[in-house]
């Protein structure tokens, strides 16, 4: 039998380890990222559409969705689905509202004289890949487009692939998408960094997409803004011994079936808890429908971690950053707070993922591969710019001139000593018609 590696926190242990990584295919993908990127900088539209021949196998005519088929998708609609949407999109609405009214413009007089402050100006155009993916999300364009509206960008783009259910159109209408686009995939990001003849250049990409779309924002970054590199989603569950290994294996597997290469995980400090969830996995992969997507998943990234302590426990789930951290412990909210690193927290057992991922307001575009250690996840706030600003009287120059002067010269920075050096010279200056 071969041995269990060894995880890279001390007090803990595998009872199942994950599969060690595949073979890195980034040099490819940059590679291929790169020339669809020049391409389209360079080839605009006619660019786009063969790409969508060559990838999504579909001609493209127009690449904007007319005001006429946005209806027309909204219209087939079934109307539980529809309300069951505006339903989501009034939870992420209305949570998005309560987090820009903490966003506060700020004016203070630091010292006589001296007035600084800031405002909170929403970035004027932004673009939103919407992902087509396995399955219809409809909750993909919520995410992005509903926050971009709250935080009042003048205009939001959404582009999503060519072959993407009817159903992600309408979501994208009701989410209000002032434009969107028929273009998928790493293309879609070159169209909203570069602009082309339909498509409008934008200010920040938001959203979410294979590898291919990950890599594309990271290499347009810079001269246009990017959310987050965002990889396979994430789940661990945080949780002593009164978890319930049916509800923790319920909820791995629904994270798991979203791609191959989701990474699922149990942290314990429990050994029958981590054997029965291991045994339940299993169990509930025999009756699964998309067992054929979560069985992998969990067979190439799922793992239980046994700790030693409730320390060493706090200590691997802060290690991991999960995107998703579930807490079921005897006192979740007590636990909670000893958290410091993960994407977003879902404090006890009636608190699933599902709940997020969907409807009940929190966003749920959120940092993986550990980003959760320095950032956390999509929110208002990532669709404005606090931008800074100051303004002086008499008294303000003489309390600030006299040490930038100084500290400008003892710098050798001659330029800047005048510079300071100019507005207490006006001071002294007479005015004219005064004795």
């Amino acid at each position: 039998m071969t041995a269990q590696p060894t995880p890279p926190v001390a007090g803990t242990r595998y009872v199942k380890a994950p599969r060690a990584g595949a073979a890195a295919e980034a040099a490819a993908i940059g590679a291929t990222v790169a020339e669809i990127l020049r391409n389209v900088r360079e080839g605009g539209d006619d660019a786009v559409r063969r790409y969508s021949r060559d990838f999504d196998k579909t001609e493209v005519g127009a690449l904007e969705v007319t005001m006429e088929e946005r209806e027309a998708a909204l219209a087939e609609l079934a109307p539980q689905t529809r309300a069951d949407t505006e339903f989501a999109i009034g939870r992420v609405k209305a949570f998005a509202q309560a987090q820009l009214a903490t966003i506060l413009p700020l004016e203070v007089e630091a010292l006589p004289g001296l007035h600084l402050g800031h405002r909170v100006i929403p970035i004027e155009r932004v673009g939103c890949y919407v992902p087509g993916g396995r399955y219809p999300l409809l909750s993909a364009p919520i995410m992005t487009l509903v926050p971009a509206k709250v935080a009042g960008c003048d205009e939001v783009i959404a582009c999503l692939p060519p072959t993407a259910h009817p159903a992600m159109i309408a979501g994208c209408h009701l989410s209000g998408a002032d434009r969107i686009f028929r273009i998928g995939g790493a293309q879609a990001i070159a169209a909203m960094a570069y602009g082309t003849q339909s498509v409008p250049a934008v200010n920040k990409i938001f959203g979410p997409g294979n590898a291919y779309v990950n890599e594309a924002k990271r290499q347009v970054f810079g001269p246009v803004g990017i959310d987050q590199l965002a990889g396979p989603s994430e789940i661990f569950v945080v949780a002593d011994s009164t978890g319930d290994a049916v509800t923790i294996a319920t909820d791995l597997l629904a994270q798991a079936e979203h791609d191959i290469h989701t990474r699922v995980g149990l942290i314990t400090t429990d050994r029958a808890l981590a054997e029965a969830t291991l045994k339940e996995v299993e169990r509930q992969l025999q009756g699964l429908s998309t067992a054929g997507v979560a069985g992998k998943s969990w067979d190439n990234a799922g793992e239980i971690v046994l700790c030693d302590d409730e320390a060493a426990m706090i200590a691997y789930s802060d290690h991991v950053a999960a995107e998703h951290l579930q807490v079921h412990t005897a006192d979740a909210q007590g636990m909670a707070k000893k958290l410091r690193n993960y994407g977003s927290l879902f404090i006890g057992k009636l608190a699933s993922v599902v709940y997020s991922d969907k409807c009940c307001g929190t966003n749920h575009t959120l940092p993986t591969g550990g980003a959760g250690r320095y950032t956390g996840g999509l929110w208002v706030g990532s669709y404005v710019k606090i931008c800074t600003h100051q303004w002086l009287d008499e008294r303000g120059v003489d309390a600030v001139a006299p040490p930038a002067v100084r500290q400008s010269a003892s710098e050798g920075l001659e330029g800047h000593r005048r510079a300071a050096a100019l507005r207490l010279e006006w001071l002294q200056r007479p005015v004219p018609g005064q004795n």
